[in-house]
């Protein structure tokens, strides 16, 4: 059954724009840098949240927070106005002066909202080019017109990181004076230069600011607005009476009366944002010079990077759909230098492998019908009958490195106990050969093709990580006459099994390499990758479902069906 036909439509202006929803990777990370509010909390946050706690029965108010703003900015309190973020101010901005046959100036790249503000009042938008240097001001001057009711400044902007002049600034807003001039400073505590002061000089410059950013405060949904009484009259018009909740207003007067805490936050990100920088234009990449806490970086691949950061626990924010922006990544500076180490080997890691490691089986050795087989028929020597997607449902959950161990643990969720000793002997028996019966290890067909393995192994030292017996790894390898190419084999008898990244960690140590790829075909390879700081590449062994099989590869960064696409993405 259809939906009804609904009475009332929205206006074009709204039906044709899709609601604002940053794009945000799978599950597995844990370092997000694809958001600028990234920083821990001051520690006054929490306590000023406690304190919260009996205003919530009345409606906010403003007052304090904004009598505290003016004595910070010396400024008169009808100067001042306490916004639901940034946004919420520039929102505001637009809509007191932005109506249909109006225009307004923005820059492009860009804060994509700003575009949205003016669309949703009705306007339309002049936009100019402004990558890097000084903001564009003659282009800006010639293409304004009487229809021209305002012009957003962004410094630093988002996502490029460049900064306004403060001579931009003034020469902008006198050849214009007609013109309001929204500039949004929301990075500004990153930045060389805070243009507050000269931007108050400015009758027709309104600043935003918030406490998102360097603040590390972006729950609270606090910013505020600067600028003529007049100005600020309309700006608190043209929006909702109580824009912030009470906690959150006694949470940011705290803060800013104690600011020694962001000041060493933001000396943090920006020693850290030179050593980013430093680090990637070292690999050969174009990054932009940055006054916010973030960089801008150009890939030949960036949903590629995009990807295989994630699967190493890092996000950052790509901008598909935007022209001119698909080969870029915006990237939060983290203040930790541990971290901002972290993501530089990460990138290097992806860029420039200097080993590529493999599991063997479902990767290398197509074993739906020796070790697979081994549990189906050891599960029926004990009366519990297998089907394969069982068997693949198990292996796609983790902790299933081990088949004998695998097998005991199908065998007890069917209600049947049995001693590890006696599923191995029975086990064993099939898959080694017993009572004259051939082994199951001698139907292993070699997946990957034998040319392409040879081309790899000229290009790269190789290693095998694998939960199989050594005796049993050899034996296949020997078996398809690959056992020169791989120059360390890290088996069973080695250490703890995967997902435990020993395995891998050993592998890097026998090969005397710091950075590399690994191939797996389960969650187990993923996991012990991720954990060795080692690419973790997914591959769908032969026989699985490969909807069931991608579930589990889910934090790889990259699932290929088969071994033998690897080369299309080897750098």
């Amino acid at each position: 059954m259809s939906a009804p036909e609904l009475l009332v439509r929205p206006q074009p202006n709204v039906a044709e724009i899709a609601a604002y929803e940053p794009r945000r990777r799978r599950s597995g990370i844990d370092l997000w840098l694809d958001a600028n509010e990234a920083g821990a909390p001051l520690p006054e946050l929490d306590e000023s949240l406690r304190l919260a706690s009996d205003t919530t029965n009345r409606y906010p108010k403003n007052g304090e927070l904004e009598s505290l703003l003016s004595e910070l900015f010396r400024l008169d309190r009808e100067q001042v106005l306490v916004t639901a973020g940034g946004d919420d101010g520039l929102e505001r901005g637009v809509r007191a002066v932005c109506s249909p046959g109006r225009k307004v100036i923005l820059t492009n790249p860009g804060f994509e909202m700003l575009e949205r503000y003016v669309l949703l009042s009705g306007g339309s938008v002049t936009e100019l080019s402004w990558w890097s240097g000084e903001w564009p001001v003659d282009e800006a001057i010639a293409r304004a017109s009487s229809r021209t009711c305002a012009i957003a400044m962004v410094s630093p902007n988002n996502p490029t990181g460049s900064v306004v002049s403060a001579a931009a600034l003034r020469r902008l807003a006198r050849t214009l004076p007609n013109v309001l001039i929204l500039l949004d400073l929301a990075y500004i505590e990153f930045a060389d230069e805070d243009l507050t002061s000269t931007a108050l000089e400015l009758p027709n410059v309104v600043v935003f600011r918030t406490l998102s950013k360097a603040w590390a405060a972006a729950g609270l949904r606090v910013g505020y607005a600067l600028g003529d009484p007049r100005v600020i009259s309309w700006l608190r018009a043209a929006g909702q009476p109580y824009p912030v909740s009470a906690p959150s207003l006694i949470a940011a007067r705290r803060l800013l009366s104690r600011a020694q805490g962001v000041g060493s936050h933001v000396e943090r990100v920006v020693r850290q944002r030179s050593r980013v920088l430093r680090g990637l234009r070292e690999l050969g990449l174009e990054a932009m010079d940055s006054q916010a806490n973030f960089v801008f970086a150009r890939f030949q691949d960036a949903e590629w990077m995009l990807d295989a950061l994630a699967g190493l626990g890092i996000g950052v924010r790509s901008f598909p759909g935007r022209p001119g922006l698909d080969a870029w990544l915006r990237i939060t500076i983290p203040s930790e230098e541990s971290l901002a180490d972290r993501l530089l080997e990460s990138v290097r890691t992806t860029l420039r492998p200097e080993a590529l490691l493999f599991d063997l089986d479902g990767v290398l050795a197509d074993v739906s019908r020796s070790y697979r087989l081994a549990i189906v028929r050891t599960a029926s020597a004990f009366g519990v009958e297998l089907g394969p997607d069982e068997i693949a449902e198990a292996k796609a959950a983790g902790n299933s490195n081990n088949d004998w161990c695998l097998t005991q643990a199908l065998l007890r969720r069917h209600g049947v106990e049995q001693p590890l000793s006696e599923v191995r002997e029975v086990f064993e028996g099939l898959y080694q050969g017993a009572d004259g019966q051939c082994g199951l290890w001698k139907d292993e067909p070699l997946l990957i093709d034998r040319e392409l393995l040879g081309g790899l192994a000229a290009r790269y030292p190789l290693a095998i990580v694998t939960g199989r017996p050594r005796s049993d790894a050899v034996r296949f390898l020997e078996m398809h006459g690959v056992q020169d190419f791989f120059a360390a084999v890290v088996t069973l008898e080695d250490g703890p099994s995967k997902p435990d990244p020993e395995p891998v960690l050993r592998a890097l140590d026998a090969l005397a390499v710091e950075r590399a790829w690994m191939l797996g075909d389960t969650p187990d390879d993923i996991s012990a990758a991720r954990s060795a700081g080692v690419l973790p590449i997914g591959v769908t062994a032969p026989a699985d479902d490969p909807r069931l099989a991608r579930k589990g590869l889910e934090h790889a960064s990259r699932v290929l069906r088969s071994v033998n696409e690897i080369q299309e993405i080897l750098p």
